[in-house]
């Protein structure tokens, strides 16, 4: 029988027995236990906010939408099995987030256990879902059967859903459905362009919990959606009218990141549970299969052990006799006490220098001279404005161009602390919307009321003058670990400013300059 739920964002909402039954496991039920915005809670009172509802909200939404586009569109042949895989998916999707969600992929694994750097929570997440149905206590396999799902290509349909391969638009990469239900794949986590329902929920839910008004209605989204053929693969497709609602999807993405996420205290707080929890690492044993012993760092090679491994490690830290676990807890008591890491300053790229300007006009000209007698030479200017257009404006600085200057300028800051013991972390922030420097709506379908089965794209230029030129923004940002003393502070931010001249950076103003936790107040932009 169906359970409803009373969720604050979407109402009652009703799930599937199966989706239940998946619920009602240790598991997932782990996802009590897992902050949605990780350290985030420790700056926003109101991030309470767990993976546990998140999951169950994407699952709804997910259902939601596939029954939508089913009502519509009877002729895509929409199937009870596609729309309980759909929702499977959306209700698994993050069960392999690790402690503090993403702190613990993004910033604990890869100094944790470098040679697993490129690991992500959605390679636990399908292990995880594959161990739950390994389980035979809890009968999932049983109840699967009993629904008709087919093994194992809805199992595989459900994996692929939950880490979706980039694909371009030749040959089709998956095996769990053929390519007339490609749409199916952009429902819960959609590689062509961002546009999903695990995004519709969390923007719902982060905004409520942190008191942020959320400018993108995706049940409006959800009425207008449509499936589009669109060079020989279908798309699921919106409203023309609608292009400028899901541009404002984004700027709240962005916006969120700004202001939350990646809010510089956040950052400092998150700093320091990774620290603790890197000091931690191997003194904390956790018992997986067969009585297998792992670490904080090794327990996501094993969902027994990892199933165990959540948020409530900082409490077991916290409150743990073990001599080998001081320091950890020492920096965890300093979160407590608010003594957080020192925020010294942030700056970014600079995008605009006359001089430079001009220097790269001539070298335009000079090439564009060059590129006379070229056959297509129409076609090299526009190649060559455009690529000029964007170093002038800087948006080519992205990550890994910033972690260059990121090793520079830790480097520098090393010679701060000759004399003392002087403690700094240099970050790299990348705000965007969602697919580096590029705008996503160039790569989302349209259709109109005239032609209501037909995809096209809509050139920003058609929408708005007031739209963003950029779509990224590159920040470095430093932090004064220890010690918190008036010398270390002046010379660390004495460094910092001079590091930024040399490398042609600009130190940003903060808006809360006079926060007594911040060094941004004694930082001058000079001229």
């Amino acid at each position: 029988m169906a359970k409803v739920f009373n969720d604050p964002i979407h109402g009652h909402i009703e799930l599937d027995p199966l989706l239940v039954k998946i619920i009602d496991t240790p598991e997932f039920q782990r996802l009590r236990n897992i902050k949605q915005l990780g350290g985030g809670y420790y700056v926003f009172p109101g991030a309470s906010h767990n993976r546990f509802e998140h999951s169950i909200g994407v699952a709804y939404l997910a259902g939601e939408l596939a029954k939508a586009l089913r009502v519509k569109q009877p002729e895509l042949d929409i199937n009870d099995r596609d729309v309980l895989c759909v929702q499977i998916a959306g209700l698994c999707h993050d069960l392999g987030h690790g402690p503090f969600s993403r702190l613990f992929d993004r910033m604990f694994n890869p100094e944790a256990d470098p040679a697993t750097k490129h690991w992500k929570y959605k390679d636990a997440s399908i292990e995880m879902f594959n161990h739950l149905l390994e389980i035979k206590d809890n009968k999932l396999r049983k109840e699967m059967a009993h629904r008709k799902l087919i093994f194992p290509d809805d199992l595989k349909f459900i994996e692929e859903m939950i880490k979706p391969i980039k694909c371009d638009d030749t040959k089709w990469p998956y095996k769990g459905r053929d390519e007339n239900k490609s749409f199916l794949y952009e429902i819960v986590s959609n590689n062509q362009n961002g546009i999903d329902v695990d995004k519709f929920d969390y923007f719902a839910r982060d905004c409520h919990h942190l008191g942020i008004r959320n400018s993108f209605d995706h049940q409006r989204f959800i009425m207008f959606a449509r499936v589009c053929d669109v060079n020989g693969r279908k798309h699921i497709c919106s409203r023309d009218k609608e292009v400028s609602n899901l541009y404002d999807m984004f700027y709240t993405r962005v916006s969120l990141h700004r202001r939350t996420y990646q809010h510089r205290v956040t950052q400092s707080v998150e700093m320091m549970i990774k620290d603790a929890l890197l000091e931690a690492n191997e003194h904390i044993n956790i018992v997986g299969s067969k009585e297998k012993v792992f670490h904080l760092s090794t327990a996501k090679t094993d969902m027994t052990a990892y199933t165990k491994l959540t948020d409530q490690v900082v409490e077991e830290i916290s409150k743990s006799t073990n001599a080998d676990l001081e320091k950890a807890k020492g920096i965890l008591q300093r979160i407590t006490t608010r003594d957080l890491y020192w925020f010294v300053g942030q700056a970014k790229p600079t995008i605009y220098k006359e001089k430079k300007v001009e220097e790269r006009m001539e070298r335009l000209k000079k090439e564009l001279t060059e590129k006379a007698n070229i056959k297509d030479f129409d076609e090299s200017i526009g190649d060559l404005v455009e690529i000029c257009k964007k170093d002038l404006m800087g948006i080519n600085h992205r990550e890994d161009q910033l972690t260059e200057k990121k090793k520079t300028l830790e480097d520098k800051l090393t010679t701060v602390g000759l004399e003392e013991k002087i403690e700094f972390e240099v970050t790299v922030v990348i705000l965007d919307y969602g697919m580096n420097d590029k705008d996503p709506i160039n790569k989302t379908y349209f259709y109109n009321k005239e032609k209501p089965d037909e995809g096209f794209t809509i050139p920003k230029s058609e929408v708005s003058k007031l739209l963003p030129e950029h779509f990224s923004e590159a920040i470095l940002r430093v932090y004064l670990k220890e010690p918190k003393t008036k010398t270390a502070k002046d010379k660390a931010k004495k460094c910092f400013r001079e590091w930024c001249k040399e490398n042609d950076f600009e130190i940003t103003k903060m808006d809360d300059a006079d926060d007594p936790s911040s060094g941004a107040s004694a930082i001058q932009v000079t001229g």
